[in-house]
């Protein structure tokens, strides 16, 4: 199965980067939505997670609030 993955970013988020290179790192595509430039991702952003935090990750519909490593390793690489 292939993972539909939304990685919600700021550019000055540090987490985000973290984020980014670890799916560049395992070779896991994703889709990045800078939230400061698309009011209406942010907003799509906010429904889904409840809150104004990134990174936001949304993978095949499971929200994942911040770089959380171990949570992505048990979806994505077991």
């Amino acid at each position: 199965m292939v993972n539909k993955i939304i990685i919600y970013s700021l550019p000055t988020c540090g987490f985000c980067e973290l984020a980014k290179e670890y799916f560049k790192a395992n070779k896991i595509a994703y889709k990045e939505v800078d939230v400061d430039k698309d009011p209406a991702a942010q907003k799509e952003m906010i429904v889904k997670s409840g809150q104004f935090s990134v990174p936001v990750i949304d993978i095949n519909g499971q929200i994942i609030i911040g770089f959380q490593k171990n949570t992505l390793d048990a979806l994505l690489l077991s």
